[in-house]
């Protein structure tokens, strides 16, 4: 036995579907989700970076202070230029962390949103 289904309840789904479907929306969804997935690996490299960072920071504190023990105890020059390098390597790690989150920054901002 046929049915017939209300003219509205088609209304409502075609309106649906016109909404949903519509090539602009599609297109705005879709730049919106792309958008997204580049913050959140922008978001993910300056984490690593700063992950780095603090590694460096750690390494370079151990041999910063083995340095000062030895030359506390030795005299002996050579451990003033281990500290220097330590400030060196500090030096370095943090401006390496400088560009990444200026590199990270420049490419969302560049990204476009929709």
């Amino acid at each position: 036995m046929p049915s017939t289904v209300d003219a509205q309840i088609i209304d409502v789904i075609n309106q649906v579907q016109s909404a949903t479907l519509n090539p602009q929306v599609v297109l705005t969804s879709g730049a919106g989700k792309a958008y997204q997935a580049v913050a959140q690996s922008t978001a993910i490299a300056v984490q690593d970076a700063a992950d780095a960072l603090r590694n460096v920071s750690t390494i370079a504190t151990t041999a910063a202070g083995v340095a000062m023990a030895q030359l506390l105890a030795t005299g002996d020059a050579k451990y003033a230029d281990a500290l220097a390098q330590t400030q060196l390597m500090m030096k370095s790690a943090t401006e390496d962390f400088a560009q990444v989150g200026a590199a990270a920054s420049a490419v969302l901002k560049n990204f476009p949103t929709g």
